[in-house]
Order: structure tokens, then sequence, then C-alpha cells
């Protein structure tokens, strides 16, 4: 069923809100999400606060998951019993897809003495893999309990690897993949967007190339940047993550002035810095997904009792 199948005089958020009632559901949503999604959202988080609200949503029979097809994976790791729905199954990761499961197994067979410290950006098959998973909020706390007598993988994104290995001091071999938003922004335009406002904070995601992260002011989680914007005394703010987060900002903090880093020969556009796949997520899936009760994320017993394994390691480490 496609949106187009839906009578047009619907008032949708009325009706996403009867359906849940009517499901028992709830709906989890990530700050990349279009502003719509982010207002119908029941819990509005980064990964590890999504994880947490997956693991702790005991009152419901249904998780809507509004993000792309590792989150919603993980919702399902933690809650079997539950009905996960990803409204579009399409919604995928480049993190995800540059750590392939076989690839990762190749390179654990030829050195098993790593320990292997990956992404929640990551495969069901891929997690079942590590020995624990991380989130940009938690990684630092994670590489701090990893056995100091082994050396350490870390998977999938190399930038945020780079950027582990400067905050903890801790050595490690990174996985090159990378986030296909995050590697866009524009050192030679961020420069000259710094010289027009002179007075703005520079805040950057871990995921961003270390071109960029050298100039900001801050760098932090999606949550973290959010807490900062809020809390820090300036007015003005440049913001290098996925465009979504700015709806967000926005409403916590409404006075002051929010103003998306620039892309790579695109200007500064804010839709250049959008994530597709987050983006395929639309008021109009969310509500046929709940009429519908499709598309289900439905995983194997085993491999999903061996994905559990790493991030309740997560959830206990942070």
């Amino acid at each position: 069923m496609t949106a187009t199948a839906i009578d047009p005089r619907l008032d949708l958020f009325a009706e996403i809100e009867r359906l849940k009632r009517e499901r028992r559901a709830i709906i989890l949503a990530h700050y990349y999400q279009e502003p719509d999604i982010q207002d119908v959202a029941d819990r509005l988080g980064d990964s590890l606060d999504l994880a947490r609200a997956a693991r702790d949503a005991k009152d419901c029979d249904v998780i809507v998951f509004c993000g792309v097809h590792f989150m919603a994976e993980t919702a399902k790791i933690l809650n079997p019993g539950k009905i996960v729905l990803l409204p579009d199954l399409e919604a995928g990761c480049s993190l995800a897809e540059a750590c392939p499961a076989d690839k990762l197994a190749e390179w654990k067979a030829a050195h098993p003495e790593h320990f292997v410290i990956t992404y929640i950006n990551s495969t069901a098959a891929t997690k079942a893999l590590s020995d624990v998973i991380c989130t940009s909020s938690n990684a630092a706390k994670i590489i701090a309990r990893a056995p100091a007598d082994r050396p350490i993988l870390f998977a999938p994104d190399r930038n945020l690897g780079a950027h582990l290995m400067k905050q903890t001091g801790r050595q490690m071999d990174c996985w090159p993949g990378t986030c296909m938003v995050h590697v866009t922004f524009s050192e030679r335009q961020l420069l000259a967007l710094r010289a027009k406002h002179p007075r703005a904070a520079f805040i950057a995601h871990p995921e961003c190339e270390q071109q960029i992260l050298r100039h900001a002011d801050f760098i932090g989680s999606t949550k973290k940047l959010l807490e900062f914007v809020i809390e820090d005394p300036r007015t003005e703010f440049i913001v290098g993550t996925e465009s979504g987060i700015l709806h967000t900002m926005a409403k916590a903090a409404p006075g002051k002035v929010l103003i998306q880093a620039p892309v790579e020969n695109q200007g500064g556009c804010v839709a250049c810095s959008s994530c597709p796949h987050m983006k395929r997520i639309t008021l109009e899936k969310v509500y046929l997904s709940l009429r519908d009760l499709e598309p289900r994320i439905e995983l194997d017993e085993d491999l999903r009792k061996a994905a559990l394994v790493p991030l309740e390691r997560m959830l206990a480490w942070s």
C-alpha cells in the first residue's frame, strides 16, 4: 500500500494518535527525522537514547521506529516479543553498509587477538560478531572498559574512531567506513561562514572529517550538540551535523540563531546536509505502518541472541 492510497481528507496527526491507542503502540524517532515525525514521536532521541527507550518499552505491544534500519533492528533485538515496525524498509545507513558481517568475520579470523568495538550504526549480523557496541554518546566510556591487554578494532566509522583516539589516548585500528552526510561539510566554506559570523560557535558531530573537527568549538553526539546549544550563553551556532536536529534545537532554544554548516560545492544548502535514508520516513508511511502493522522487522532468533550480548554489555557499561 502506498501513500497515494490514503484519503487526502484524513487528519494524519489525529489518525496516528488514534491508531497508537488502538495498537498500544509507541513511536520512537531520531533527531534526524522530518519535523512532523519528530512532533508525533513519543520519544525523541539519539541512538543511545533510543536504544534505552527500546529496552524500556514495557507498556506497549508495537514499536514504530522512525529512523533507519539498524535502529529498528536494535529495537527488535531488545524486544523479541513485540511487533517492531519500520515505515520504510529501504531506510538504510552508509555506515552499516560499510562494514558487512562477512568482511568483519574475515578480519576477525585474521586478527583473533583484537577486541571489537562496533558503533551502533551497524547491522544485527555485524553486531553479533562484536565484543561490545557503542554510540557516539558513550564510546569513550566503552573504550575505557575495554581490556587493556588487547588491541582494539573500532568499526565502522573511521572519523569517530580517530576522534576517540585523541580523546582517550587509546590506539585503535579503525575500519574505513564513513557517514555519507558528515563527510560532505566543506572546510573552505566553513571558514568563509565563520568570517561572516565571528561570534557564532561552531559545533560538530565526531563523524565529521578531521579537517572540519579541528575548527570546532565543541564536538559531541547529537544529543550533546543539542544540550550545548541550550546551555551555552552564545546566541549564534553553526551546526555541523544532519539538518534534522535544527528543528529540535529551534524548539528547545527559541532565541538562538542556528546556521547549518556548509556542504562542499552546494553553498551550504540544508537539503544537501540531509540524510536521504532518514528522510524516507514520512508521516504518510507512519500512518500506513500503524494501520497495516507493516513493514515488520524480523530476525533469526540465533542471530538476535548473538547480537543481544554486545548490546546488553554496552547498556551495562554506559
